[in-house]
């Protein structure tokens, strides 16, 4: 799940930073992939597995990150801003329907319950 999100989160990264920008600054969409991506699956699993937390307390925090970290990090312009709030928004629930319907693995979004294909099948 984490590589397909880094995936995913990358290309939206991709369009709404444009080619140049994003060509030229590398090291700086690793570290935000990995911080939103990997930084926030981990405090969502954490939270939900290790201190048993309920999804509104540990659920904010990666999904502000998500939303705020890259237009600060990479100064978007607000047009720019807009497209990548809207496609970071977008690709929460895509990853989440995949996920859960076609594996059944219902965590990113665990407050979103979706039958999986196989629960359908059976």
């Amino acid at each position: 799940m984490i590589g397909a999100s880094l995936l995913l989160y990358i290309g939206v990264l991709r369009a709404a930073l444009g080619r140049d920008l994003f060509s030229r600054r590398r090291l700086a969409v690793g570290i935000v992939s990995a911080v939103v991506v990997v930084g926030g699956m981990l405090v969502g699993k954490y939270g939900a597995t290790l201190f048993g937390l309920p999804w509104w307390i540990y659920y904010p925090l990666p999904a502000a990150l998500t939303l705020a970290l890259a237009p600060v990090v990479f100064r978007l312009p607000p047009r720019r801003a807009l497209v990548y709030v809207l496609m970071a928004a977008a690709s929460a629930p895509l990853i989440h329907v995949g996920f859960s319907f076609l594996l059944g693995w219902h965590e990113y979004m665990p407050f979103w319950p979706i039958e999986s294909l196989n629960s359908l099948l059976s």
